[in-house]
């Protein structure tokens, strides 16, 4: 996602145009901001005078590496329970997954760098070409596995556009498995449950804009896809020249109620598919839980803070504002508007997030791919 066009954030918004309240109130985490002064010497506290969960920044970190891949897109935290081995990973880095080549053309890049609790980047895995490691980017912990999408072009453009695969990749960074399917058409995003010996991928289709679940046995050889099917489709879907595709992205599996959320750039709107999980029928496009064009500029990314409240980046390739660039957007599953902060003071900026959440604190890590950055933010938990 690379749009150049440089653009200033202006100190005011909008009026709201979504579907619902405004109702901050119902947070339920209240931030504050940490100042490490192991990480960040000199640097004072500062203490949210809200009760949204985003923060101002700590750390930012580069995402290139030695290659010159650019355009960073998948971010996944390395869990605690992580089978980590002998390998590189520690539990808390943070992974972060390169669209790009070094000349910058989209779908070619080959590589997943690894960012430490003190921001200090190595290289994780270096795949062999033709790759383009997009925003499916997750973990699955017994064996040690990471697992992303390959979404390739041959130029950069959409009209080369391959369907790509998931690729699974052991705790050392050795590629373990290429899994190609029917299901898998240009895996844009992908939620990923980890549950021990098996795993579900749901996976954002930019091809034919479809989601597909994928029910996987794991085991110490690799995966086994054990069924397939679609659960949702219709989102607008068509090639970009400057974001690549439109299509369904953003994922997030809500277990307690067995809701899939799907962000769809196109749509610019977040749906919800009932009992995703166990659905053998196609839901369609799901029901609306969020629609804000005074917010949402595309709905891109997504992913779930601790306090229940969903996070989604804009594109910035729908819907446009030059007074609000590159923004993560909080709202509540309810569809109420919550808070924005930007990653880039240009337009195109933000794409891939995850959040990661321990006993007393909670992480979240958000790219700026104008930059080849990733911004990492702290925050006390009550």
């Amino acid at each position: 996602m690379r749009i150049q066009e440089s653009l200033s954030k202006s100190e005011t918004s909008a009026p709201m145009l979504h579907r619902g309240s405004m109702n901050g109130g119902r947070t339920m985490l209240t931030a504050a901001l940490l100042m490490a002064a192991a990480a960040q010497p000199g640097l004072a506290q500062w203490m949210s005078q809200d009760d949204a969960f985003l923060p101002s920044s700590v750390i930012t970190a580069s995402t290139v590496p030695a290659n010159g891949d650019v355009n960073p897109y998948g971010v996944a935290f390395v869990p605690r329970n992580f089978s980590t081995g002998t390998g590189p990973l520690h539990a808390g880095d943070i992974l972060v997954a390169n669209f790009n080549n070094n000349q910058n053309l989209q779908g070619t890049g080959t590589t997943i760098v690894d960012i430490s609790k003190s921001g200090a980047q190595s290289l994780f895995f270096k795949g062999t070409a033709p790759l383009g490691l997009s925003t499916a980017l997750g973990t699955l912990s017994l064996y040690g596995y990471v697992v992303v999408g390959n979404a390739p072009t041959a130029d950069g453009t959409s009209a080369t556009a391959q369907p790509g695969a998931l690729l699974v990749i052991d705790n050392q960074g050795k590629l373990v498995q290429t899994i190609t399917s029917k299901w898998i058409q240009f895996p844009w995003d992908m939620a990923l449950v980890d549950k021990g010996d098996w795993a579900i991928a749901f996976v954002a289709n930019a091809l034919n804009g479809t989601v597909s679940r994928l029910d996987f046995k794991v085991t110490s050889s690799g995966l086994k896809l054990e069924s397939a099917t679609t659960i949702a489709s219709g989102y607008v879907h068509r090639g970009d020249p400057a974001t690549l595709f439109v299509s369904p992205t953003g994922l997030v599996y809500d277990a307690r109620r067995g809701r899939l959320f799907v962000a769809s750039s196109g749509d610019n709107a977040v749906f919800a598919v009932q009992d995703a999980a166990n659905r053998d029928k196609d839901a369609g496009m799901g029901s609306i839980i969020y629609e804000d064009n005074a917010h949402l500029h595309g709905a891109l990314a997504m992913a779930e803070a601790p306090n229940g409240h969903l996070l989604v980046t804009n594109s910035d390739g729908i819907n446009p504002d030059p007074n609000q660039p590159s923004e993560i957007v909080e709202f509540t599953k309810d569809g109420d508007f919550v808070k924005e902060i930007p990653v880039d003071p240009a337009q195109g900026g933000s794409f891939g997030l995850a959040v990661h959440s321990t006993h007393d604190k909670a992480i979240l890590a958000a790219v700026d791919d104008n930059a080849s950055t990733l911004l990492i933010w702290a925050l006390n938990r009550p």
